[in-house]
């Protein structure tokens, strides 16, 4: 570690890593997503991030390369709904973030604001809660202009008011979620933004009281265990019961292989958590979810200090959402009636379908007090 950067508040020394406590369910490589076409705008090419991001693309084999003459993405929109869809998924476009998404932006309750390395996931996931809120085909995004997009972190730090200066998390420090339009980890082998953001923040460039936070459905963490993160970041893995998992979330990491990430992040030292999403009430829910917290202790076990959060957030879904979604996926068998759903109002005015207060009122209370019995200290940091 830098001989310069101190520890963050409350956090024990990076431990060694422990290969004798690291073990894998299966011979597997993680899982990596790759690109078959690559689009460059000429205003990312500028960029000295976008050599290093070229580079990784190259030796991962990655040919289709098309250096635009302007800022426009091309040819994404043509054919039907279902080819849109399968050619900007496969699709990763570097762009240069414009000034209204460098700014950082609250973000509760996850954190005190939110940081975008990427808009776009690789993901195929039926409930995707990005369908409906970014504009245009589901093109994955990576912001070439990185140095601007972190900068925010120091133009923030002691603002917020979800962990900084707060009796409950103030120990988190001034905190910034990764993984809000993104999943970080999906990309950072092609990236290495992710690695660039928990480097500078565990170094304490951008001050000694802030941390980072990101939530992944994927494995490939190797590239980050070694690297100087101070006790600044938090890695959550995005864990689901088996029926949901299984059957929703196309294009990632088997659970079982997210939670040995998690544990190799932990034995290098990271605070790690659960984000438990999104939480549906299938049949016979309660011994789906009790399973997959049992499987929780047995990773984390032996692992020494760990710090552990749970998050919990409920199925939902907008009006414009769901239609994005039944064209993505025309066979889903997700339940998005809403006649089965209460209304909630955001704070713009629009419409989410959340389960009737009966059910959520039943969920949470299990839930709260299942994470109490099988998982004793982990704080269940929200429920929503």
């Amino acid at each position: 570690m830098n001989g310069n950067a101190r520890q963050f508040r409350g956090v024990a020394p990076v431990m060694p890593l422990d290969t004798s406590l690291d073990s894998s369910p299966s011979t597997r490589p993680p899982r990596l997503w790759l690109p078959k076409h690559v689009q460059v705008t000429a205003a990312a090419a500028e960029q000295p991030h976008t050599s290093e991001v070229l580079r990784r693309l190259e030796a991962a084999g990655v040919d289709d390369i098309r250096m635009l003459p302007a800022n426009r993405l091309a040819g994404l929109s043509e054919g039907c709904e279902r080819e849109v869809y399968a050619r900007a998924k496969a699709t990763l476009a570097l762009v240069v973030a414009p000034p209204s998404a460098i700014k950082p932006q609250p973000i509760p309750p996850s954190a005190d604001w939110r940081i975008d390395l990427a808009k776009g996931c690789p993901a195929h996931c039926q409930y995707c809660y990005l369908a409906g809120s970014l504009q245009g085909p589901p093109v994955t995004r990576v912001y070439a202009n990185l140095d601007d997009v972190l900068a925010g972190i120091g133009t923030h730090a002691g603002r917020g008011t979800i962990t900084s200066g707060t009796a409950e998390r103030g120990h988190e420090g001034t905190t910034y979620e990764l993984s809000c339009y993104t999943d970080p980890l999906a990309l950072e082998h092609l990236t290495g933004s992710l690695a660039t953001a928990v480097e500078r923040v565990g170094t304490g460039q951008y001050g000694d009281d802030v941390s980072l936070r990101f939530t992944t459905k994927y494995d490939a963490v190797d590239d980050l265990l070694a690297l100087p993160h101070g006790g600044r970041a938090r890695m959550r893995v995005s864990v689901n019961a088996a029926e949901v998992a299984n059957r929703f979330e196309g294009g990632t990491a088997r659970v079982p292989e997210r939670l040995v990430a998690l544990r190799r992040m932990a034995l290098a030292g990271y605070r790690v958590g659960l984000t438990i999403a999104p939480i549906m009430p299938v049949d016979d829910w309660r011994t789906s979810y009790g399973e997959l917290l049992d499987d929780v202790g047995p990773v984390l076990d032996g692992v020494p200090g760990v710090d552990l959060t749970v998050e919990a957030i409920t199925h939902r879904f907008t009006p414009g959402s769901k239609d994005v979604l039944l064209g993505w996926y025309p066979r889903t068998q997700l339940e998005m009636d809403e006649d089965l759903r209460a209304q909630k109002r955001t704070k713009f005015g629009g419409v989410k379908h959340v389960y009737p207060r009966e059910v959520m009122a039943e969920l949470r209370g299990w839930f709260t007090d299942a994470i109490a019995e099988k998982l004793p200290g982990a704080p269940l940091l929200y429920w929503t």
